[in-house]
């Protein structure tokens, strides 16, 4: 059997990478083998990488070369080979995927529509990453619309857990909310899901200079600012912090300009992970690290089974719909292809308003 094909990073330094071939196995009893048909590379995935030892994001895709990791990715496998009685080979599934060429799976949980990898080091992880949809018995299930739902789903599911969490927390008191990195497609779709919300207060996109005029062009901040700008927002007004970015700086600044008026920082993202280092006017007490997963694990305790899903899909389709004026997906193949589009996501060469399809 042809090999398998890993793309590795340097935990310790994201931008060195290599590839890793390994013969591909057979499945054993119960299981399945997935080649990887193709994967969203966006700057979600720089902060898997940046955060993995913290949040055990290189659990989920082992290697046996402690210093390496293989960062997980969002897309679409076909079934390959099988071993399972319910799942057919040539079966499409959507889902967490290593940055490789194949997996093999252990389904559990099996329904129509969805299935659970069972794969012992994977049930200790956070359920949202080892459920799988089945697409082909999705009522509707469109093949054109895969690349939208590889690039955004991900992250306007995220968008409308960060929406869910601050709107039950009654906004943390704030009359202001400022999202930084506002040109990044997280910011972007949680501004969807605030800008729809007539209670929510107002809303103000943080970018840097060179995306301002395109942020306006959204029409879904009531302000737009640079970082130039944050000393003139005015420090007199309840804020509420919405972080894409992890920029100790910029960060830093809001929290001296605010003081008390900060009222809660939601650390979301780490785009610009060479700068996140917090200095000395970041407010700690008043600032937490979100975590998409344990707020999808609360409201399906909230609000029952399945419930949780269909709320985010139903978001997810309407703001992906809307997406589709601004957003360019750039679709290319190979290990090399994979390599630069890492690299360029890495590096922040990939403008807001595109973003990689990649496979091997």
């Amino acid at each position: 059997m042809a090999d398998i094909t890993e793309f590795q990073v340097r935990k310790d330094k994201l931008d060195e990478t290599r590839r890793v071939q390994h013969e591909k196995p057979a499945p054993g009893d119960g299981q399945i083998l997935v080649k990887v048909d193709r994967f969203a590379i966006t700057a979600n995935n720089v902060t898997y990488g940046v955060v993995g030892e913290r949040i055990g994001y290189w659990k989920f895709f082992p290697v046996s070369d402690e210093g390496w990791g293989v960062i997980p990715v969002w897309g679409f496998g076909d079934v390959e080979a099988s071993n399972h009685p319910d799942i057919a080979v040539g079966e499409r599934l959507y889902g967490y995927w290593p940055t490789a060429s194949h997996l093999v799976m252990t389904p559990g949980k099996v329904s129509e529509s969805r299935l659970m990898d069972d794969t012992p080091h994977r049930r200790e992880l956070p359920p949202v990453y080892n459920s799988y949809a089945r697409v082909n018995n999705e009522p509707g299930y469109d093949g054109d619309t895969d690349n939208d739902r590889m690039v955004l789903m991900p992250l306007y599911a995220t968008s409308f857990c960060i929406y869910d969490f601050l709107k039950d927390n009654d906004w943390f008191g704030a009359a202001r909310v400022i999202i930084g990195s506002a040109s990044s497609k997280t910011a972007i779709g949680t501004a969807y899901a605030v800008k729809s919300d007539d209670a929510a207060p107002k809303l103000v996109g943080l970018t840097s200079p060179r995306n301002r005029d395109a942020v306006e062009r959204l029409g879904l901040y009531d302000e737009v600012a640079a970082y130039d700008d944050i000393e003139s927002l005015g420090g007199e007004i309840s804020t509420l912090i919405i972080d894409m970015s992890g920029d100790g700086d910029v960060l830093g600044r809001l929290h001296k300009l605010l003081g008390d008026k900060m009222k809660y920082t939601s650390n979301v993202g780490i785009t610009h992970f060479t700068a996140n280092e917090m200095g000395p006017d970041f407010i700690r007490e008043r600032s937490a690290m979100f975590f998409a997963p344990g707020h999808i694990q609360k409201r399906a305790a909230d609000w029952g089974p399945g419930e949780f899903e269909k709320r985010a899909h139903a978001f997810w389709s309407e703001a992906s719909r809307k997406s589709r004026s601004w957003l360019t997906i750039q679709e290319a193949h190979g290990f090399g292809a994979v390599e630069h589009a890492w690299r360029d996501v890495l590096t922040g060469g990939t403008p807001a308003d595109s973003a990689w399809a990649v496979g091997f």
